[in-house]
């Protein structure tokens, strides 16, 4: 009884890892599949799925695959041998040569751009981050996720699940600049309630010959155009500011 019972637990295994590996193996565009038909070697087909799901195949003509496993790939293909009369009883083999619907594209700053498989283990947006080589010190924290024709904003730190055909823009980390009598001029990056202050300390503060009196902030208005003002120690910092530190009056 124990050897029944160990036989039909392997049975029911079995058949449950074929369910999963059926709901993970569908066909979807850019998937690249051969079709091969027993005993016609004239019909053996190597082919892209298109945009639109469809693959061009001899006799039958254009089959939509999108959605299927490579069986039910095999058997739409055959019904169509089959009801057009070209073969009596055709058998037919789908076997996919590469998957491209399984992938995520990874734009931006990262170090290694392109695109990436998704694995059922690696389907979290930092596990493909990090296949991208990690974002460059010109990364942001927040990343832009285009799914479905929609965007939507995502920190790397917090789990999410990517999805086949996604595509993962990361952003450029907000910069203020800082040029004129600091220690080191330059881009930093803006971190939360920075002011110019905390914008000139991470430059390494004012030279002897910059005076904190004499800060002049540059930033583009509403209409394109970049206005200089006087700022204050305590002035907020917004993206693509411009600092400038002027020499003290003597």
């Amino acid at each position: 009884m124990r050897q029944i019972a160990v036989g039909i637990l392997g049975v029911f295994l079995l058949a449950l890892a074929g369910l999963a590996q059926a709901q993970t193996d569908k066909l979807g565009p850019g998937d690249a599949i051969r079709v091969t038909v027993h005993q016609q070697p004239d019909l053996t087909t190597d082919a892209r799925i298109s945009e639109r799901g469809t693959i061009d195949m001899p006799l039958v003509g254009e089959v939509k695959l999108t959605g299927m496993s490579p069986q039910q790939a095999a058997a739409t293909i055959a019904t169509g041998l089959k009801q057009g009369k070209f073969l009596k009883n055709p058998q037919v083999n789908v076997a996919v040569t590469t998957l491209r619907s399984r992938q995520v594209s990874v734009l931006g700053h990262v170090a290694r751009p392109g695109r990436y498989p998704l694995e059922d283990t690696s389907s979290q947006l930092s596990d493909v981050i990090a296949a991208a080589g990690g974002i460059t010190t010109t990364g942001a924290q927040h990343v832009t996720v285009l799914r479905d024709g929609k965007e939507q904003r995502v920190n790397v730190f917090k789990p999410f699940a990517l999805r086949a055909g996604d595509t993962v823009n990361v952003e450029r980390v907000p910069v203020v600049y800082i040029y004129g009598e600091v220690t080191r001029s330059g881009a930093y990056p803006i971190v939360p309630d920075m002011t110019v202050m905390h914008a000139i300390a991470a430059g390494g503060g004012i030279t002897p010959r910059g005076s904190e009196r004499r800060l002049k902030l540059r930033r583009t208005g509403p209409d394109g155009k970049l206005v200089e003002t006087d700022a204050s120690l305590r002035d907020a910092v917004k993206p693509d500011d411009v600092i400038y530190v002027k020499e003290a009056l003597f």
